[in-house]
């Protein structure tokens, strides 16, 4: 996330990336990490990074609730509808401890 971007550099194409991988984390975001021609774009790196992080720890959260919530817990994963609506709009999302975390890591 070092790399700064700027509106006018931000494509349909990266939008609808950076949604997806929100939308189907964490899949899209590793098979982003491996498409060279993806992962070099700035606002779907950033993206992409929240999303992977945001999807593995909804996934572990999502495990340890839907025992005893016999699996309504699930709903939670709607959540992930709101980065997603606001990446396709081509904003930046702040997810509140996430986004510090990826930032400090260097992504």
């Amino acid at each position: 996330m070092n790399q700064q971007y700027t509106p006018t550099d931000v494509t349909s194409d990266d939008r609808l990336w950076a949604a997806l991988a929100y939308f189907f984390s964490p899949l899209v975001p590793i098979i982003l990490l491996l498409m060279e021609d993806k992962k070099n774009r700035p606002f779907i790196k950033a993206h992409n990074v929240q999303a992977l992080v945001t999807g593995i720890v909804l996934w572990i959260i999502l495990f340890i609730l839907s025992i005893p919530t016999f699996g309504c817990a699930s709903l939670l994963w709607f959540l992930m509808l709101i980065p997603a609506v606001k990446a396709y709009q081509g904003q930046m999302v702040e997810i509140p401890v996430i986004s510090n975390f990826v930032r400090q890591q260097g992504w």
